[in-house]
Protein backbone atom coordinates (compact mmCIF):
# COMPACT_ATOMS: atom_id res chain seq x y z
CA UNK A 1 0.00 0.00 0.00
CA UNK A 2 3.02 2.15 1.10
CA UNK A 3 4.51 1.74 -2.37
CA UNK A 4 1.42 2.35 -4.24
CA UNK A 5 0.93 5.80 -2.22
CA UNK A 6 4.49 6.25 -2.97
CA UNK A 7 4.04 5.95 -7.07
CA UNK A 8 1.05 8.26 -6.88
CA UNK A 9 2.75 10.88 -5.31
CA UNK A 10 5.79 10.57 -7.79
CA UNK A 11 3.37 10.62 -10.13
CA UNK A 12 1.51 13.92 -9.41
CA UNK A 13 4.96 15.35 -8.63
CA UNK A 14 6.01 14.48 -12.09
CA UNK A 15 2.28 15.89 -13.61
CA UNK A 16 3.29 18.94 -11.84
CA UNK A 17 6.70 19.73 -13.45
CA UNK A 18 5.10 19.09 -16.79
CA UNK A 19 2.36 21.36 -16.26
CA UNK A 20 5.19 24.18 -14.91
CA UNK A 21 7.37 23.03 -17.80
CA UNK A 22 4.62 23.94 -19.89
CA UNK A 23 3.66 26.76 -18.55
CA UNK A 24 7.20 28.25 -18.36
CA UNK A 25 7.73 26.86 -22.35
CA UNK A 26 4.91 28.03 -24.10
CA UNK A 27 2.23 30.53 -24.28
CA UNK A 28 -0.67 30.34 -27.09
CA UNK A 29 -2.28 33.00 -28.83
CA UNK A 30 -5.76 32.14 -29.85
CA UNK A 31 -6.24 34.84 -33.23
CA UNK A 32 -8.42 34.96 -36.18
CA UNK A 33 -6.32 34.26 -39.13
CA UNK A 34 -5.48 38.05 -40.70
CA UNK A 35 -3.44 37.75 -37.45
CA UNK A 36 0.14 38.84 -38.67
CA UNK A 37 3.45 40.28 -37.36
CA UNK A 38 7.08 40.25 -38.12
CA UNK A 39 8.81 37.22 -36.97
CA UNK A 40 11.97 39.03 -35.17
CA UNK A 41 9.24 40.40 -33.03
CA UNK A 42 8.12 37.47 -32.19
CA UNK A 43 11.65 35.55 -31.71
CA UNK A 44 12.18 39.07 -29.44
CA UNK A 45 9.38 38.42 -27.32
CA UNK A 46 10.86 34.98 -27.14
CA UNK A 47 13.91 36.04 -26.19
CA UNK A 48 12.65 38.51 -23.56
CA UNK A 49 10.38 35.19 -21.87
CA UNK A 50 12.12 32.35 -22.57
CA UNK A 51 8.51 30.81 -24.07
CA UNK A 52 8.35 30.17 -27.58
CA UNK A 53 4.84 31.89 -29.43
CA UNK A 54 2.37 29.28 -30.64
CA UNK A 55 -0.23 31.02 -33.09
CA UNK A 56 -3.76 29.39 -33.34
CA UNK A 57 -5.85 30.72 -36.10
CA UNK A 58 -9.73 29.83 -35.74
CA UNK A 59 -11.36 31.86 -39.13
CA UNK A 60 -12.75 35.32 -38.76
CA UNK A 61 -13.31 37.23 -35.84
CA UNK A 62 -16.64 36.28 -35.06
CA UNK A 63 -15.62 32.02 -35.61
CA UNK A 64 -12.66 32.87 -33.24
CA UNK A 65 -15.16 34.44 -30.42
CA UNK A 66 -17.65 31.02 -30.74
CA UNK A 67 -14.55 28.70 -30.63
CA UNK A 68 -13.65 30.39 -27.60
CA UNK A 69 -16.76 30.09 -25.91
CA UNK A 70 -17.63 26.67 -26.80
CA UNK A 71 -14.11 25.83 -25.06
CA UNK A 72 -14.33 27.57 -22.29
CA UNK A 73 -14.10 25.20 -19.89
CA UNK A 74 -10.72 24.02 -21.55
CA UNK A 75 -9.19 27.11 -23.32
CA UNK A 76 -7.87 26.43 -26.89
CA UNK A 77 -5.31 29.05 -25.70
CA UNK A 78 -3.67 31.36 -22.87
CA UNK A 79 -4.44 34.82 -24.45
CA UNK A 80 -6.88 35.72 -27.20
CA UNK A 81 -5.92 38.52 -29.51
CA UNK A 82 -8.68 39.64 -31.98
CA UNK A 83 -11.85 40.30 -30.82
CA UNK A 84 -13.62 43.50 -31.48
CA UNK A 85 -15.97 46.24 -30.87
CA UNK A 86 -18.96 44.15 -32.31
CA UNK A 87 -18.19 41.10 -30.70
CA UNK A 88 -16.76 41.91 -27.31
CA UNK A 89 -20.26 42.12 -25.44
CA UNK A 90 -20.86 38.54 -26.40
CA UNK A 91 -17.00 37.51 -25.45
CA UNK A 92 -17.66 39.37 -21.98
CA UNK A 93 -20.92 38.19 -21.25
CA UNK A 94 -19.71 34.29 -22.03
CA UNK A 95 -17.09 34.96 -19.28
CA UNK A 96 -14.06 33.95 -21.20
CA UNK A 97 -11.65 36.84 -19.87
CA UNK A 98 -9.61 36.21 -16.48
CA UNK A 99 -9.74 39.83 -15.27
CA UNK A 100 -5.44 41.33 -16.02
CA UNK A 101 -4.53 44.98 -15.50
CA UNK A 102 -0.90 45.45 -17.29
CA UNK A 103 1.07 48.05 -16.21
CA UNK A 104 1.24 49.74 -19.84
CA UNK A 105 -2.39 50.25 -20.34
CA UNK A 106 -1.57 53.71 -18.92
CA UNK A 107 0.05 54.80 -22.38
CA UNK A 108 -3.09 53.66 -24.01
CA UNK A 109 -5.86 56.04 -24.64
CA UNK A 110 -8.68 56.28 -22.52
CA UNK A 111 -10.91 56.27 -25.37
CA UNK A 112 -9.94 52.80 -26.37
CA UNK A 113 -10.74 51.11 -23.11
CA UNK A 114 -14.57 49.67 -23.01
CA UNK A 115 -14.90 49.80 -19.21
CA UNK A 116 -13.17 49.16 -16.31
CA UNK A 117 -13.47 45.71 -15.19
CA UNK A 118 -9.60 45.32 -17.02
CA UNK A 119 -10.92 41.33 -18.71
CA UNK A 120 -9.56 43.03 -22.31
CA UNK A 121 -7.23 45.16 -23.33
CA UNK A 122 -6.71 47.14 -26.34
CA UNK A 123 -4.44 46.62 -28.71
CA UNK A 124 -5.24 48.58 -31.84
CA UNK A 125 -7.42 49.83 -33.87
CA UNK A 126 -8.59 50.86 -38.08
CA UNK A 127 -11.69 52.38 -39.69
CA UNK A 128 -14.28 50.90 -41.87
CA UNK A 129 -14.41 53.95 -44.50
CA UNK A 130 -15.52 54.13 -48.43
CA UNK A 131 -12.90 53.91 -50.88
CA UNK A 132 -12.76 55.59 -53.80
CA UNK A 133 -10.84 55.65 -57.38
CA UNK A 134 -8.80 59.04 -57.52
CA UNK A 135 -8.40 58.84 -61.33
CA UNK A 136 -12.25 58.09 -61.84
CA UNK A 137 -13.19 60.93 -59.74
CA UNK A 138 -10.80 63.69 -61.23
CA UNK A 139 -11.85 62.68 -65.04
CA UNK A 140 -15.25 62.84 -64.55
CA UNK A 141 -14.93 65.82 -62.62
CA UNK A 142 -17.22 64.11 -59.88
CA UNK A 143 -17.14 65.63 -56.12
CA UNK A 144 -16.19 62.92 -53.15
CA UNK A 145 -19.41 62.42 -51.22
CA UNK A 146 -19.46 64.33 -47.82
CA UNK A 147 -22.60 62.30 -45.87
CA UNK A 148 -23.94 58.42 -45.95
CA UNK A 149 -26.90 60.63 -47.25
CA UNK A 150 -24.82 61.81 -50.28
CA UNK A 151 -24.21 58.56 -51.93
CA UNK A 152 -28.17 57.86 -52.44
CA UNK A 153 -27.87 61.11 -54.67
CA UNK A 154 -28.64 60.19 -58.92
CA UNK A 155 -24.77 61.15 -59.28
CA UNK A 156 -23.33 57.89 -57.49
CA UNK A 157 -25.61 55.61 -59.05
CA UNK A 158 -23.95 52.61 -59.88
CA UNK A 159 -20.95 53.54 -58.46
CA UNK A 160 -20.98 51.70 -55.13
CA UNK A 161 -19.88 48.12 -54.11
CA UNK A 162 -20.61 46.82 -50.61
CA UNK A 163 -20.23 43.85 -48.77
CA UNK A 164 -22.58 41.47 -46.97
CA UNK A 165 -23.32 42.77 -43.60
CA UNK A 166 -24.08 38.60 -42.52
CA UNK A 167 -20.78 37.21 -43.82
CA UNK A 168 -18.36 40.68 -44.40
CA UNK A 169 -16.66 41.91 -40.90
CA UNK A 170 -16.61 45.62 -43.16
CA UNK A 171 -19.99 44.90 -44.35
CA UNK A 172 -21.32 44.36 -40.97
CA UNK A 173 -19.47 47.59 -39.95
CA UNK A 174 -20.92 50.11 -42.57
CA UNK A 175 -24.73 48.10 -41.79
CA UNK A 176 -23.57 49.38 -38.18
CA UNK A 177 -22.31 53.03 -39.00
CA UNK A 178 -25.70 53.34 -41.01
CA UNK A 179 -27.81 52.09 -37.98
CA UNK A 180 -25.52 54.66 -35.65
CA UNK A 181 -26.08 57.90 -38.67
CA UNK A 182 -30.06 56.97 -39.07
CA UNK A 183 -31.50 54.65 -36.25
CA UNK A 184 -33.95 52.19 -36.80
CA UNK A 185 -37.44 53.78 -36.13
CA UNK A 186 -38.61 57.23 -37.14
CA UNK A 187 -39.82 58.65 -40.13
CA UNK A 188 -36.22 57.83 -42.25
CA UNK A 189 -34.12 54.95 -40.53
CA UNK A 190 -31.65 52.74 -41.92
CA UNK A 191 -33.70 50.32 -43.43
CA UNK A 192 -35.04 53.56 -45.37
CA UNK A 193 -31.45 54.63 -46.45
CA UNK A 194 -30.76 51.22 -47.81
CA UNK A 195 -33.96 51.49 -49.66
CA UNK A 196 -32.70 54.42 -51.62
CA UNK A 197 -29.30 53.08 -51.73
CA UNK A 198 -30.77 49.69 -53.46
CA UNK A 199 -32.86 52.10 -55.96
CA UNK A 200 -29.50 53.83 -56.90
CA UNK A 201 -28.08 50.84 -58.27
CA UNK A 202 -25.62 49.53 -54.90
CA UNK A 203 -24.19 46.15 -55.37
CA UNK A 204 -23.82 43.74 -52.88
CA UNK A 205 -21.07 40.73 -52.67
CA UNK A 206 -20.51 38.03 -50.59
CA UNK A 207 -17.14 39.90 -49.00
CA UNK A 208 -14.36 42.39 -49.32
CA UNK A 209 -12.39 40.46 -51.53
CA UNK A 210 -15.23 40.07 -54.01
CA UNK A 211 -15.78 44.10 -53.61
CA UNK A 212 -11.96 45.01 -53.79
CA UNK A 213 -10.60 42.98 -56.15
CA UNK A 214 -13.61 42.22 -58.24
CA UNK A 215 -15.48 45.59 -58.40
CA UNK A 216 -13.15 47.99 -57.41
CA UNK A 217 -11.92 49.98 -60.22
CA UNK A 218 -8.65 50.01 -58.79
CA UNK A 219 -8.43 46.87 -56.66
CA UNK A 220 -9.50 45.03 -59.65
CA UNK A 221 -6.81 46.37 -61.73
CA UNK A 222 -9.28 47.82 -64.22
CA UNK A 223 -11.70 44.78 -64.62
CA UNK A 224 -14.46 46.03 -62.30
CA UNK A 225 -16.30 49.55 -62.74
CA UNK A 226 -17.21 50.41 -59.43
CA UNK A 227 -15.41 53.71 -58.40
CA UNK A 228 -16.65 53.45 -54.90
CA UNK A 229 -16.23 50.50 -51.91
CA UNK A 230 -16.68 50.08 -48.43
CA UNK A 231 -12.82 49.37 -47.43
CA UNK A 232 -10.46 50.58 -44.66
CA UNK A 233 -8.83 53.94 -43.66
CA UNK A 234 -5.62 52.12 -43.80
CA UNK A 235 -6.05 50.51 -47.75
CA UNK A 236 -4.45 53.61 -49.47
CA UNK A 237 -1.89 53.10 -47.85
CA UNK A 238 -1.65 49.48 -48.44
CA UNK A 239 -2.01 50.25 -52.38
CA UNK A 240 1.13 52.55 -52.12
CA UNK A 241 3.00 50.02 -50.32
CA UNK A 242 2.19 46.83 -52.00
CA UNK A 243 2.39 48.81 -55.47
CA UNK A 244 3.78 48.01 -58.63
CA UNK A 245 5.89 51.82 -58.12
CA UNK A 246 6.03 52.75 -54.62
CA UNK A 247 7.27 56.04 -55.98
CA UNK A 248 4.08 56.63 -58.06
CA UNK A 249 1.45 57.85 -55.06
CA UNK A 250 -1.77 57.25 -54.24
CA UNK A 251 -3.71 55.72 -56.85
CA UNK A 252 -7.04 55.95 -53.84
CA UNK A 253 -8.01 57.66 -51.18
CA UNK A 254 -10.35 57.30 -48.24
CA UNK A 255 -13.31 59.19 -47.35
CA UNK A 256 -13.47 60.00 -43.43
CA UNK A 257 -16.05 63.09 -43.41
CA UNK A 258 -17.79 62.72 -39.61
CA UNK A 259 -19.91 59.67 -39.42
CA UNK A 260 -18.95 57.98 -42.56
CA UNK A 261 -16.93 55.57 -40.79
CA UNK A 262 -17.24 52.88 -38.18
CA UNK A 263 -14.45 52.50 -36.03
CA UNK A 264 -13.08 49.12 -34.95
CA UNK A 265 -10.93 48.44 -31.98
CA UNK A 266 -9.25 45.07 -31.43
CA UNK A 267 -8.74 43.93 -28.24
CA UNK A 268 -6.68 41.13 -26.14
CA UNK A 269 -7.40 38.91 -22.86
CA UNK A 270 -6.20 36.15 -20.80
CA UNK A 271 -8.17 33.29 -21.34
CA UNK A 272 -10.04 32.18 -17.90
CA UNK A 273 -8.74 28.85 -17.45
CA UNK A 274 -5.40 29.44 -19.27
CA UNK A 275 -2.52 26.60 -19.10
CA UNK A 276 0.06 29.81 -18.58
CA UNK A 277 -2.11 32.86 -17.36
CA UNK A 278 1.70 34.31 -16.81
CA UNK A 279 2.69 34.09 -19.87
CA UNK A 280 -0.82 35.76 -21.29
CA UNK A 281 -0.27 38.32 -19.13
CA UNK A 282 3.13 38.91 -20.60
CA UNK A 283 2.35 38.32 -24.04
CA UNK A 284 -0.35 40.62 -23.37
CA UNK A 285 2.13 43.53 -21.79
CA UNK A 286 4.60 42.93 -25.17
CA UNK A 287 1.34 43.95 -27.32
CA UNK A 288 1.30 47.48 -25.87
CA UNK A 289 5.31 47.42 -26.16
CA UNK A 290 6.50 50.02 -28.87
CA UNK A 291 8.61 47.34 -30.76
CA UNK A 292 4.84 44.79 -31.30
CA UNK A 293 2.93 48.58 -31.53
CA UNK A 294 5.12 50.18 -34.65
CA UNK A 295 5.26 46.54 -36.25
CA UNK A 296 1.04 46.24 -36.58
CA UNK A 297 1.03 48.82 -39.46
CA UNK A 298 2.77 47.04 -42.48
CA UNK A 299 1.54 43.97 -40.98
CA UNK A 300 -1.99 44.11 -40.45
CA UNK A 301 -2.46 47.80 -41.56
CA UNK A 302 -4.24 49.12 -38.38
CA UNK A 303 -3.34 51.66 -36.21
CA UNK A 304 -1.68 51.40 -32.61
CA UNK A 305 -3.39 52.67 -29.36
CA UNK A 306 -0.64 53.24 -27.38
CA UNK A 307 0.08 57.21 -27.79
CA UNK A 308 3.81 58.46 -29.38
CA UNK A 309 3.86 55.23 -31.75
CA UNK A 310 5.78 57.10 -34.80
CA UNK A 311 3.93 55.68 -38.00
CA UNK A 312 5.60 54.37 -41.12
CA UNK A 313 5.50 57.30 -43.84
CA UNK A 314 3.70 55.69 -46.28
CA UNK A 315 0.83 55.90 -43.75
CA UNK A 316 1.64 59.44 -42.61
CA UNK A 317 1.14 60.71 -46.40
CA UNK A 318 -1.36 58.03 -47.34
CA UNK A 319 -3.66 57.35 -44.42
CA UNK A 320 -6.29 59.02 -42.37
CA UNK A 321 -8.10 58.92 -39.60
CA UNK A 322 -11.84 60.00 -39.15
CA UNK A 323 -12.19 62.69 -36.20
CA UNK A 324 -15.54 61.68 -35.64
CA UNK A 325 -16.62 57.75 -36.80
CA UNK A 326 -19.50 56.69 -36.23
CA UNK A 327 -20.09 54.66 -32.74
CA UNK A 328 -22.37 52.20 -31.02
CA UNK A 329 -22.60 50.80 -27.79
CA UNK A 330 -20.96 47.51 -28.00
CA UNK A 331 -23.45 45.44 -25.46
CA UNK A 332 -26.21 47.20 -27.95
CA UNK A 333 -24.92 45.76 -31.45
CA UNK A 334 -24.55 42.18 -28.81
CA UNK A 335 -28.03 42.48 -28.57
CA UNK A 336 -29.09 43.40 -31.47
CA UNK A 337 -26.72 42.47 -34.28
CA UNK A 338 -28.76 39.43 -35.17
CA UNK A 339 -32.20 41.16 -35.83
CA UNK A 340 -30.70 43.98 -37.63
CA UNK A 341 -28.61 41.79 -39.85
CA UNK A 342 -31.79 40.09 -40.31
CA UNK A 343 -33.93 43.03 -41.56
CA UNK A 344 -31.52 44.34 -43.72
CA UNK A 345 -31.07 40.89 -45.54
CA UNK A 346 -34.95 41.19 -45.90
CA UNK A 347 -34.17 44.63 -48.14
CA UNK A 348 -31.09 43.80 -49.90
CA UNK A 349 -31.02 39.93 -50.66
CA UNK A 350 -34.82 39.34 -51.02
Amino acid sequence: MRRRVCLIAIAVFVFAGLAAAQETDSVVVLTHDSFAISEAVLQSFEALSGMTVEILRSGDAGQMVNQAILSKSHPLGDVLYGVDNTFLSRALDAGIFASYQSPRLETVAEEFMPDDSYRVTPVDYGDVCLNYDLAYFDEHELSLPQSLSDLAAPEYAGLLVVENAATSSPGLAFLLSTIAEFGVEGDYSYLDYWRALADNDVLVVAGWSDAYYGEFTVGSRGAGDRPLVVSYASSPPAEVYYGDDPDAGAVTGAIVADNMCFRQIEYAGVLDGAANPAGAQQFIDFMLSAEFQADLPLNMFVFPVVRGIELPEVFVEHAAIPEQPASLDSALIEEKRDEWIQSWAEVMLR
